[in-house]
């Protein structure tokens, strides 16, 4: 019989300027992305890159990419440990450069937006900050298979948190074991908050 090749491969700690170009492509028409940053395609991209630059130089950050066996990134995951968050120089270094590249209006929606999010955040929970795959690779269980491993292999004895303004997500997350906590109105969006239980 022929060897088959598998069609994704799993990546760990993928290069974040790599998965923010993927997630930029991924959120394109997600409510909150686009309530942040509008329309423009520039503006998206660096506010995922300038966002995830940020993220990787938290302590135990995580994040997990899908490629294809050429290379090809088609998804990408971007989870936050229990209790991180940047200092208030990396704050900083964030807030200017998301007001110079995106616009002090998308500077602003991203803290309110982030605000809200983490007002809601259980104690000692992992939060799935990002999940995404690039609309070409969409449909064919790659979302599906980042996920089931990131849940597998994440030490959370305290269960994951997430928030969605899409509410397609909503139906999606239940799928795998996530229960609504609460939703809360933002502006145009409707956040809600979900929570997947650890095992412990």
């Amino acid at each position: 019989m022929p060897e088959t090749t598998p069609r994704w491969r799993i990546e760990t700690d993928p290069d974040p300027v790599t998965c923010a170009r993927t997630l930029a492509d991924a959120f394109a028409r997600e409510p909150a992305v686009s309530w942040i940053c509008g329309t423009s395609r520039t503006a998206r991209n660096h506010w995922f890159e300038t966002t995830l630059r940020t993220h990787a130089e938290l302590p135990g950050s995580l994040r997990h990419a899908l490629t294809t066996p050429d290379g090809r990134t088609v998804a990408a995951a971007v989870l936050t440990p229990p209790g991180a968050a940047p200092g208030a120089s990396a704050r900083a270094a964030w807030a200017a450069r998301t007001a110079l590249r995106c616009g002090p209006g998308a500077l602003w929606k991203t803290l309110r937006y982030l605000h809200d999010a983490e007002a809601h955040t259980p104690a000692g929970a992992w939060t799935l900050e990002f999940i995404g795959v690039r609309p070409d690779s969409a449909g064919h269980g790659a979302g599906r298979l980042l996920l089931d491993h990131l849940l597998a292999t994440t030490n959370a004895p305290a269960g994951f948190f997430l928030t969605t303004a899409d509410p397609a997500n909503v139906a999606l997350y239940h799928r795998f074991g996530f229960t609504e906590l609460r939703r809360t109105t933002l502006a145009s969006l409707t956040v809600t908050a979900m929570g997947r239980p650890g095992s412990a």
